[in-house]
């Protein structure tokens, strides 16, 4: 069959270089024009639609795509009977030439797709309803009791329909009422909001991917960009309150949290760091009087600050630097505010260079964007603030502290925001409800690609006394979530120091189980990267054709191999709380009940305070921190926790941490590979700066018997070098520390 291609050459040389990774425009090859619509075939499951009654095509990156350049998949195009058929290795493409592409067809007269799912013949039409699309997320939890946010989840990029539309046309409407724009000319480095060619074209991509919802995450990143990896910091726990903290007291807190041997690694200091109202950009030296002796304490005792911002308000009269601004501004000297307008280049030069950058000059890590104001801008109509403020403020970082790995704390702003990490949910209530959505609504941010949502774990708002037992329940679900942060707003009753529960030592194992866990979460942190599938996501993505992997929401995977089933109720009065849990197909291990248990069944078991009911993969190894007060120097012995049941392999991941050489290769992978009664940590591979050269390890066998004798690379150990744990079923082996380019076998001999 004839290929019919139209080739535009001349827009890839028009276009301006971009930072933004990738290249907007497609290979011409991917391209096929008929009149006034324009089809670019980018996967063999995903297919750009553009219709311009002005023949203008959009070729610059937009919000949520950046990049178009892929390696052209094999398609076939063919006209017959007035038709152009497009047809990939999944999809089939029928458009009447000449016709009108309308969202408001609801018919395929003009406009069709069909595909294969699960042997039947789907159709997609434009204006089809996607009654299946199992959603995204949406821009904060602001009120949230119970799950009353549920109808307001944007549609996601997954459905059990078999596909989903990426909307980018300039009218459709993101979820927080603002449309999507393109990038053009950079200011300072930065590429710039810029208006659409054609105001009034269609710009659909029409993912097709059936069940395969990895698949479909995967390549979304590939046009949209990948998510990045916060710095390592940012997975440890994180102290925050929304309260007037002075110097003194906010030493007291981390004195009191080095007491109690709690690790930590983020202090927040919310508003009240600043004079003024909601808005503010100068200390508050009352309750600040040395904001960089403070920081540079909290930096001694291996703590990252963070300052919260609300930014709508612009820059007072009494603010430090105002005079400077309204100069660079070009504004009259009677002027009493300096308006806010992240849109305009000039505002953006001199608000960072005079403001942002003195308190980062002063220590500040990262910025929490606590943007609550104007959904749209003021200044450019249909411009959301929040993705507006995520994309400069991140950027901005990028630019201009190039040693670090840029992040801000903010809150959704629609597709494209997963570039921007971290998210910040909002304020919650305190409730069971509450709590009970929160695994749901964590889990099915993935399906956008927005894998770093962090919660108030505790909740925001509470109307009652302190309550320890969903306080402890909370922090268990936190240790299982992107972000591990407690806060609250304001109110004098309400205590986030866990210290000053009587349940403390259980909230305080909460915190260590955290830490133990980094090293799997790091690891899982770079899996995102690379394959757009977040860290907390929903049980369908492995069990697509399971009811249960639908109904059972509060349920999640943690990693490819720790499913979570977080207690998210209070307990009865035999001091448990009955869960009911599906475990898909395969064999797992019951952490709580130490013991192998075989999957594609449900049952219910009562969890008593001090367990979180979560299950290791059957043969998989989970790799564990020793016990660490906070995450800035890297342990020389890991635990390995090798889970029986199966065979299986898991790799680990390491690089600095806080630097973006990731991206370039400065990295290293452990490949272990678990075989009955033994593991193999095979030779590590690659590199990246400061990188150890020998470890230690602690092999764990868990729910095992007595082994007769323990061999480490064939030598048999001697007693003292191995015990075995007849309590808990577990055979400890100390492997002495070797070089980190030599393989190692540990085995448990009967």
């Amino acid at each position: 069959m004839k290929r019919l291609f139209l080739l535009f050459m001349l827009s890839s040389f028009l276009l301006p270089a971009m930072a933004l990774e990738g290249n907007p425009v497609a290979d011409p090859a991917a391209v096929v024009v008929s009149g006034k619509a324009r089809f670019t075939v980018l996967t063999p499951e995903m297919i750009r639609i553009q219709y311009s009654e002005k023949g203008k095509f959009e070729d610059r990156a937009t919000f949520a795509v950046i990049n178009r350049r892929l390696p052209v998949p094999h398609f076939t195009t063919e006209q017959k009977d007035g038709c152009l058929f497009i047809k990939t290795d999944a999809l089939t493409l029928k458009y009447k030439i000449g016709g009108v592409i309308n969202a408001n067809d609801h018919n395929d007269e003009v406009l069709g797709i069909s595909l294969s799912l699960n042997g039947r013949s789907v159709l997609w039409y434009p204006g089809k309803d996607d009654a299946l699309n199992l959603k995204g997320t949406t821009r904060t939890l602001d009120g949230q009791i119970g799950d009353n946010k549920r109808q307001e989840l944007e549609n996601g990029l997954l459905s059990r329909a078999g596909w989903s539309i990426i909307d980018e046309s300039p009218k459709a409407r993101r979820g927080d009422g603002s449309t999507t724009f393109a990038f053009d000319k950079s200011y300072d480095g930065i590429e710039w909001v810029a208006e659409p060619v054609d105001k009034d074209a269609i710009d659909w991509y029409f993912l097709g991917y059936g069940h395969q919802y990895k698949k479909a995450l995967g390549d979304f990143v590939k046009v949209a960009g990948r998510q990045p990896m916060p710095p390592l910091y940012v997975l440890g726990y994180w102290y925050s309150k929304y309260q007037r903290y002075t110097s003194d007291e906010f030493m007291e807190i981390v004195n009191d949290v080095k007491c109690n041997q709690i690790p930590m690694d983020v202090m927040i200091f919310d508003m009240d760091w600043h004079t003024q109202g909601w808005t503010g950009w100068t200390w508050d030296r009352t309750a600040i009087p040395d904001p960089e002796g403070l920081i540079s304490w909290m930096h001694d005792n291996g703590l990252k600050v963070a300052l919260n911002l609300h930014p709508a308000d612009g820059v007072d009269a009494d603010e430090d630097f105002f005079s400077e601004i309204r100069d660079d501004m070009g504004m009259d000297s009677s002027a009493k505010v300096v308006p806010w307008n992240l849109s305009d280049p000039k505002f953006y030069h001199s608000m960072f260079n005079r403001i942002i950058r003195a308190r980062e000059q002063q220590g500040v890590d990262f910025w929490w964007l606590d943007w609550q104001q104007n959904l749209t801008s003021k200044y450019v109509s249909g411009l959301s603030e929040t993705f507006w403020c995520n994309h400069v403020f991140y950027n901005d970082m990028r630019l201009n502290r190039p040693g670090h790995r840029p992040l801000i704390f903010h809150r959704w702003g629609g597709l494209g925001s997963h570039r921007y990490p971290i998210g910040f949910s909002g304020d919650s209530f305190t409730t069971y409800g509450t709590l009970a959505w929160q695994p749901y609504f964590t889990a099915t941010a993935s399906n956008v690609g927005f894998g770093y949502w962090g919660h108030d774990l505790g909740g925001h708002q509470q109307t009652g006394d302190n309550d320890p037992e969903i306080y402890l329940r909370w922090m268990q679900y936190g240790v299982f979530t992107p972000i591990f942060r407690t806060h609250a707003t304001n109110w004098p009753g309400i205590e986030r120091r866990i210290w000053h529960y009587d349940n403390f030592p259980l909230l305080l194992e909460t915190v260590k189980l955290r830490y133990a866990l980094m090293p799997y979460i790091y690891t899982a942190a770079r899996q995102a990267y690379d394959t757009g599938v977040s860290i907390c996501r929903p049980l369908y993505y492995d069990s697509p054709e399971k009811n249960n992997a639908y109904l059972f929401e509060d349920e999640y995977m943690f990693g490819d191999d720790i499913l979570v089933a977080p207690v998210v109720a209070p307990s009865g009065d035999d001091g448990k709380t009955m869960r009911r849990i599906w475990l898909p197909e395969g064999k797992w291990f019951d952490v709580c009940r130490n013991e192998v248990v075989e999957g594609d069944r449900i049952f219910t078991s009562g969890y008593s305070l001090q367990e979180i009911p979560y299950f290791f993969r059957a043969g998989t190894v989970v790799v564990n921190n020793p016990p660490m007060l906070n995450l800035n120097t890297r342990p020389d012995r890991l635990i390995l926790k090798v889970v029986p049941g199966n065979d299986g392999a898991t790799s680990l991941y390491e690089d600095d941490g806080d630097s973006e050489g990731y991206k370039t290769g400065e990295y290293s992978m452990v490949k272990i590979v678990h075989h009955g009664n033994s593991i193999c940590i095979m030779p590590r591979e690659g590199s990246f700066p400061g990188m150890p050269a020998e470890r230690a390890y602690t092999v764990e066998f868990l729910a095992v018997q007595q082994p007769a004798s323990v061999s480490v690379n064939g030598a048999t150990l001697s007693n003292g070098s191995w015990n075995y744990d007849a309590q808990q079923k577990k055979v400890n082996v100390y492997v002495p520390s070797m070089p980190c380019d030599k393989k190692i076998d540990v085995s448990v001999n009967y």
